[in-house]
């Protein structure tokens, strides 16, 4: 009598236990793998950025040690007597007369024209020297001595400045959001959002200005003036940026210009009278065929001769022409007995 009820009671039992158990083993709900699937991208873009910044200090840290090793190596040569900055070294004890002057250099003059042809420029072999990792690009002309820009900072000051605001990352989105809720249009998709347009960059025939460093040196043991260049500095005109003045943008080894220029097929000096005998940009710094003004000859205060001479725009460029002068008078009166 009482078994069939005990067999429904065992049947009843037995369905709730798998009806329990069922319930324990049922996956999360789709909220929760939305959820846990976001967590688990943000630790991801965590570890990412953690990783990035472990790499970046290890590229600064790699950076501050080479800028170490070789103002070390300038100590160490400048201890021996010899610059070593120079292409063809002049020991100090043979140096009889010594000045550093620095020069502008305007590419737009007709006799700098073969050193800044279209397409073979002498800034654009520069830019890309920087971008392929073959020269070194300084913030000022005191090289090693001075700070070091990274190849990141120096396509940044190629950046043409513009009167628009910098907006965060923050704001951009925020922008973003607001013109897409504006559009009656924009269903979301990807084809909608309007694209990101990069920043501008200065092209290498808009940076005609340039300064180059050298040591007028007397050599005793040769009896005869060299010009021992130091360093060329790429600035951008005036006329082409924002603020009005000129901005320097990097500063070069002349000696790892040199490399630079022998290496690159392009790095001549354009001769427009036979193509048959072009030079080596290299060649033509030595051979002094390129036209320049003298804007400052070293002097207690580091003064350039605009400062000097303020009375009036005209004395200061008359100074550039009276120091030329001056300078080849000291020469021309070491041979006069």
């Amino acid at each position: 009598m009482y078994r069939p009820l005990i067999i429904i009671l065992s049947v009843l039992l037995a369905a709730g236990t798998v009806s329990a158990q069922k319930k324990k083993t049922k996956g999360p709900s789709a909220a929760e793998l939305a959820k846990q699937e976001q967590l688990k991208q943000e630790e991801e873009k965590k570890k990412a950025a953690e990783l990035k910044r472990q790499q970046e200090d290890a590229a600064k840290q790699a950076q501050l040690e080479a800028v170490k090793a070789k103002r070390d190596a300038y100590y160490d040569q400048l201890a021996s007597g010899y610059n070593p900055y120079s292409v063809r070294p002049i020991h100090i004890n043979y140096q009889m007369y010594k000045k550093t002057l620095i020069r502008a250099i305007d590419l737009r003059e007709k006799q700098n024209q073969p050193i800044f042809s279209k397409g073979k420029e002498i800034t654009r072999i520069m830019i890309d020297a920087v971008k392929d990792g073959k020269l070194t690009p300084y913030a000022t002309d005191s090289l090693e001595l001075g700070k070091v820009f990274s190849k990141e900072e120096f396509e940044k000051n190629l950046i043409i400045p513009s009167d628009e605001p910098i907006l965060t990352e923050e704001e951009k989105a925020f922008q973003a959001a607001n013109q897409a809720s504006a559009d009656p249009f924009n269903t979301g998709g990807g084809s909608e959002t309007p694209a990101q347009l990069g920043p501008n960059y200065y092209n290498p025939d808009e940076l005609y200005q340039m300064e180059i460093k050298e040591d007028y040196i007397f050599d005793r043991q040769r009896s005869r003036m060299y010009y021992d260049v130091q360093c060329l500095t790429m600035k951008i005109p005036a006329e082409k940026n924002i603020k009005g003045i000129e901005i320097p943008i990097a500063t070069f080894k002349y000696k790892e210009l040199v490399d630079v220029f022998k290496t690159d097929p392009r790095a001549i000096w354009f001769n427009s009278q036979n193509d048959a005998e072009h030079r080596n940009l290299a060649d033509a710094f030595d051979l002094r065929l390129f036209s320049s003004y003298l804007i400052k000859v070293s002097n207690p205060r580091d003064q350039y001769l605009a400062d000097i001479y303020t009375q009036s725009p005209k004395e200061a460029i008359l100074a550039a022409q009276w120091k030329a002068n001056e300078l080849m008078e000291y020469e021309h009166n070491l041979w006069e007995f």
